[in-house]
Order: structure tokens, then sequence, then C-alpha cells
């Protein structure tokens, strides 16, 4: 017992000492950027793969958003701004795109790019050949053309509001993927870009090492390097980050809220929270007939105490969703029907569908039938599994009988949603300023990988999702938009569940961090330890 209650005393002291250190050492504070230390982040699920042309994936997309540049990109104030493209000029019939591109960039190999590899990218986006769920917004381009090494001009058949911001898709070697099969590629493995870092290593279900690009054509980045590491369990992830090893983790709210409101953990970490683009919902297989009645998918809905969920899974940190947009955007309908929780009304709907106990053992039936089904969601989210087991006893007090599996991520893509075999699945979209969601709604995109994988067809959906698109004015895309949200929350092909907020930890020896409606990821190549604190030498 003595020789615990020593080990102990000198595991405190150790970690006052290292907190002590860190105070001391941030006095003055060092505000010039300088280069070195290494950025460890932590993730529930291994990526992919590192082909941004096919991966759908949040831990490919976090690795090819470092690895991979595109002509624009976001601001912190959700501002387009150049990347490749160091200027453009835009037509004044909105129809042509002439995008003027940085000289001397050169691929992570060494290897000049230029305009032939922005074409040869648009290119293999819309070729028939490549199994990509991205290649509706460059179907749009009527012509594209390089005329010059630096110069990439589109022309649309028709306006197209999404066009600018589109180009912010990762533009891809010409060099290394002409003539090869994309499936087949060895970029899925080993990529090659122009981004801020160059890959290293990647070790199955291990980790993702990237290190700083010398070449990179903007400032920075100032981290030496970036590990990746795959961590499963978030329980795991937790420990690791308090004992040092991890700098960033997204934090579940009871970690935010309680088990980081401590005087050593705020003295070793910064806290952030901020409402994401994104929502989680539960979706339903509308291949399968048991979801074929609006009624039952309304029923449903009235069933779940979305309140419950947002207080007791999510500790108030986070929204109820009523539809594809976030509450604080300009594209968000805020008038639209709202199925607060209501079991009588589920009940009575699912009467009206046909459904009812008939043979009294507390489960509806329909046709010799009880209605029965299983609730597939990813492995390693805590609040997608914990909501999971709030709506399914929701469910049981209105006569229905739900199972709920944790499968593991990869499984869970291959296995289940890809090929669309299962009945109804708790899963989140992140998305991002621009409204149009042509890609997750559209009946046109519920092909094999595509987004729109829960089948949803509504023909007038899919005309208000064209005519959204085609107009620049803000006013009347709302009004497409707005009806799409009442159309939605109508048919309600998923149950909007909740927007949540965006709780994160980061090393506080980490500089440059600036909050903004983008979030704090947006300038990571501005991120910066100062000398007297970094932590890894080499």
């Amino acid at each position: 017992m003595m020789r615990l209650v020593i080990l102990v005393l000198v595991v405190l002291l150790a970690a006052c000492s290292q907190s002590d250190q860190l105070r001391s050492l941030e006095q003055p504070d060092d505000k010039k950027p300088v280069f070195g230390d290494t950025f460890i982040e932590g993730s529930i699920g291994d990526a992919s793969t590192l082909l941004p042309i096919l991966a759908s994936d949040s831990a490919s997309s976090t690795i090819n958003g470092l690895v991979y540049s595109g002509l624009v990109r976001y601001n912190g104030d959700l501002k387009v701004v150049g990347d490749l493209a160091e200027s453009w000029d835009i037509s004044e019939d909105n129809l042509t795109i002439t995008f003027h591109l940085r000289k001397n960039i050169t691929w992570h190999d060494g290897v000049p790019m230029t305009s032939a590899d922005v074409l040869f990218t648009y290119q293999l986006y819309v070729d028939p050949e490549t199994p990509t769920a991205y290649a509706e917004s460059y179907r749009q381009v009527k012509k594209a053309e390089a005329p010059d090494d630096y110069t990439f001009k589109v022309t649309y058949e028709q306006p197209y509001a999404p066009a600018l911001i589109s180009w912010s898709l990762s533009i891809l070697p010409k060099h290394l993927l002409e003539g090869v099969k994309i499936t087949e590629s060895r970029l899925a493995r080993h990529p090659v870009g122009t981004g801020p870092y160059r890959f290293v290593e990647w070790l199955d279900g291990e980790k993702i090492v990237l290190e700083a690009n010398p070449d990179y054509f903007a400032e920075g980045p100032y981290i030496k390097r970036f590990v990746f590491r795959i961590i499963p369990d978030t329980s795991t992830q937790f420990l690791e980050i308090q004992t040092g090893g991890l700098d960033y983790m997204s934090l579940q709210p009871l970690q935010y809220d309680r088990q980081t409101d401590t005087p050593a953990f705020k003295r070793l970490f910064n806290k952030y929270r901020y409402l994401s683009f994104g929502y989680t919902y539960l979706g339903y297989n509308l291949k399968r007939p048991l979801f074929q009645d609006r009624r039952v998918r309304q029923a449903l809905s009235y069933a779940i105490d979305k309140q419950e969920i947002i207080d007791g899974v999510l500790l108030g940190y986070g929204k109820i969703a009523t539809g594809p947009y976030k509450p604080d955007t300009w594209v968000y309908n805020p008038d639209v029907p709202r199925y607060d929780y209501n079991p009588k009304k589920a009940r009575e709907l699912l009467a009206a569908a046909g459904w009812a106990d008939r043979d009294g053992d507390g489960i509806l039936d329909k046709d010799g039938k009880p209605f029965r089904f299983t609730i597939v969601t990813n492995q390693g989210n805590d609040l997608r599994s914990k909501a999971g087991e709030i709506i399914q006893r929701r469910f049981r007090q209105v006569g229905v009988d739900v199972q709920l599996r944790i499968i593991e991520w990869a499984t869970f893509l291959k296995e289940f949603i890809h090929p669309g075999k299962f009945d109804a699945t708790i899963l989140g979209w992140s998305t991002g300023p621009d409204p149009d969601q042509y890609n997750i709604w559209h009946s046109s995109k519920t092909g094999p990988r595509e987004l729109n994988f829960v089948g949803y067809k509504n023909a007038e959906v899919d005309a208000l999702l064209e005519k959204g698109r085609r107009v620049f004015d803000e006013q009347q895309r709302k009004q497409s938009y707005d009806r799409i949200q009442q159309i939605l929350a109508e048919d309600q092909p998923y149950t909007f569940l909740f927007v949540p907020e965006s709780l994160s930890a980061v090393a506080s020896r980490f500089h440059g961090i600036k909050p903004t409606a983008a979030g704090i990821r947006y300038n990571f190549t501005q991120w910066y330890v100062p000398q007297r604190l970094q932590k890894f030498s080499r």
C-alpha cells in the first residue's frame, strides 16, 4: 500500500511539474510562428483510400485534405479564396470561369503541376468508368480546356451556383494516374499531392504519418509532422490524450462537460465548441416494404424523443434537427412540420397504416408479420450507439421491436451501407456552407456507392434541386431549398435527430488557432508551437 501511495504521489508531482513548466515557458508568449514539433490526432476509424475521388469517409478526408490542394477553398469567414489558383474571372453571363494558376508549384515527387493536371482531374471525374460519388458537379461542365500551362477554363451549359466552390476538389497528378485504372492505382495507399503535407507511411489500423512539404506554395506549414492514430474506442482515446499520447481529440459531451473540467487538463489543453456543419439522422432503407408508407416513417419520428437524446446523450451540446441544414444558416427553414415527441400520434399513424397488435404480444403486426427491424450504426461513435439505445426503447413503447447492431467501420460500409443491405441506420452527414445537396437527395444518386443510399425518390425534390443550383441570387435559391425542406419534413426519409456541437481539445502548446464560423481546422497550416514549448525534436 505504501508503494502505491508513493507511486501516485510521484505521478501527481510529475504532472504538476509538467504543468508548471508549460505555464512558465509560455511567458512571455512567443507570437512568431516557428517550424517544428509533431501533431498527433486520434481517430475512431482508419482511412479507406487516399485517393480523394474514391473516398467518402471522414478519416480519408482528413488525410486527403492535408496531402492535396484544390483550385479554391473556404477561409475562416466561409468566403471562397484561391488555393492552387491565385485568381479567377467569371463571365457576365456566369457561364464561364477562367482560373489563373500559381506558377512554380510542384507535386510531392518534384514534377511541376500545371493546368494539364486540372484538366485530367476533371476528365477523370466525368469518366463513366470512375466509381466516384462526386461526378455530378463536373457533369455540368459543357467544355473544359487548358489553353496554357497556367490557365484552366470551364464553360457551363447553364448557370450553376456551386460552380466556383466545386473546384475545391483535390487536383490529382496526371503523370501518375494517366493510363492506370483508378481503382488499382498505388496512390490509394501512397498518395502524391501538392498540399502542405507529404505522405510518409500507413500502418493499417495503427497510424498514418505525414511530414511537412518544404516546397508548399503557400505560407506554412509550421508543424513538422502529422500523425493520425487509429484508436477505435473513444474511452481509450481519452486515456491517451490525458497521458500525452494525443494532441487533438473530438470529445464526447461527458468528456467535454465533466471529465476535462479540471485544473490539470485546462493547463495542458484548450477546449473549443461550435455548432457543426452536419447532422445525425436515422435513415430508412426505402427499398424495404416496411418503410415505403410515409405514415410509418412519420410515426417512427413521432415516437422518438429528440430532446431526450440531446439532454441525455449530448448533455445539451446540440440542437434538434428538422432537416438537412443547421439552424444558424441562411438556408434554414424554421417553418416545416416538426415531429416533437408524441407516442399517441405515433400509434394513430401506425394504426392508420394497418399495424395493430393482433396477437397480444405487445408487438404490432400486419399480414401476419411483426413490426420488427434492425438499426445498424458504426463502432466507435458513442453518441450514435447511445442514441440508438434510446430510440430502441422508445420504439418498443409504441409496439415496434428493434434490434441495434454496432459494426466496425470498414465492415459497416462495405457489407451494409454500400450494397444497401440494411433496414435502417444511424449516421451523420458533414455538410458545407453551400446548400446544394443534389448527391444526397436526387433520385439519380441511388446506385451502388452513391450517397442517396436510402433510395429516396421524389420528382418535385429532383426539380427543386435542379432549380436551386441554377440561380445565384440567395433569396431565389432559398425559395427552392425552403420547399425542399418542407417536402423532406413531410416525407421523412430520415428522422432528422440532432445537429451536434463540435467539441474538441487541442494541446495548449499549439498556437495560431483562431476559431471562426468555419471552426478551427481551416487554418491548420498556420498552427505552430513556440520553440521553447516543442515536445518532439525530430
